[in-house]
């Protein structure tokens, strides 16, 4: 699994866009998110869909983000894991 070329990440730009609204994060290349100096997120592109690999705890997580309920489910992830 690549991770996603400049084609996939338009194609989840609004994601990124709700990705971007987050606090905490900052966005170091497009579509690599980090929080503080350790990588976060980042996002991949397969055959199969996309996906985002999402750091929860001490290990990455990877989750589809082909739909509204995958990315919100994304989202509530973030949201959790930064909160700690």
């Amino acid at each position: 699994m690549k991770h996603a070329g400049e084609a996939a990440l338009d194609a989840l730009e609004p994601l990124l866009e709700r990705m971007r609204t987050l606090e905490g994060l900052r966005e170091r290349k497009r579509g690599a998110f980090y929080r503080g100096s350790s990588a976060f997120l980042h996002f991949h592109e397969d055959p199969a869909g996309f996906f985002a690999d999402i750091k929860l705890g001490a290990d990455f997580v990877r989750m589809r983000v082909n739909n509204r309920k995958e990315i919100d489910a994304l989202i509530r992830a973030a949201k959790k894991a930064l909160a700690v």
